[in-house]
């Protein structure tokens, strides 16, 4: 049996744009960054905390003296995670799934195990993914809460999934939208695909990552070669 490793936000729901809102204004209340799209669509799949600390040191942001930096700037990342987490939450939205990709997954790949890897909060994957699909669509849904902070680029969080459904690293595919996921795809040694969607993101971003052939304007598109992947 193969198995489909789908990201969830940007991938199967159409949730980027609330995020990088969130984190926008998140980043800006705390640092005054002016953060912009493409900067936050390249570091998608970090961790909050991580990603607070590489938009700092990609834009030049520095806290008070040098010999306490590290320290506070770790302090300041806590606080953008914590006050984007809330910004997101008080949105109340539930991102609804992009065209087509329902069908996809409950009815068009009955041939495969289907899993949901996601660095979003447990209550966040649960609420979405039942709401969407219904938890009995997917084989293995795993959540960033379990994952110790282990985010992408970390291999970690698909070589766990692939030891859950007990299979080894050619019987499966993951389907991802950010440059990082695909790395970290790529790290635990998982064939992979990108799906764009309403990323900014173009096919220049994941040179040296992945081939053209294997990038596609959205999941949509993808389903028909899921579908024959799931059957050869």
């Amino acid at each position: 049996m193969k198995a489909i490793i789908f990201d969830m936000d940007g991938v199967l729901v159409d949730a980027m744009p609330f995020h990088y809102e969130a984190m926008k204004a998140a980043v800006e209340e705390i640092t005054s960054i002016d953060l912009d799209k493409r900067t936050f669509y390249l570091l998608e799949g970090m961790p909050v905390e991580e990603m607070a600390l590489e938009i700092f040191k990609l834009k030049g942001y520095f806290v008070n003296d040098s010999n306490k930096k590290d320290n506070q700037s770790h302090q300041k990342s806590e606080e953008v995670a914590k006050r984007k987490k809330e910004i997101f939450r008080e949105m109340n939205i539930v991102p609804k799934p992009y065209d087509d990709v329902r069908e996809l997954i409950i009815n068009d790949l009955r041939g495969c195990l289907k899993a949901v890897v996601s660095g979003a909060a447990k209550q966040e994957v649960d609420t979405i993914i039942e709401q969407d699909f219904g938890k009995d669509n997917f084989d293995l849904i795993m959540n960033g809460d379990e994952l110790e902070g282990k985010g992408k680029p970390d291999p970690a969080p698909f070589k766990v999934a692939l030891q859950r459904l007990n299979l080894d690293n050619t019987e499966a595919l993951v389907v991802e939208n950010a440059p990082l996921g695909i790395k970290s795809a790529n790290d635990a040694g998982i064939q992979s695909i990108v799906t764009l969607n309403t990323s900014p993101l173009a096919i220049d971003d994941f040179k040296d990552l992945i081939s053209e052939d294997r990038i596609f304007k959205d999941t949509k598109s993808a389903g028909r070669f899921l579908k024959r992947w799931c059957t050869r």
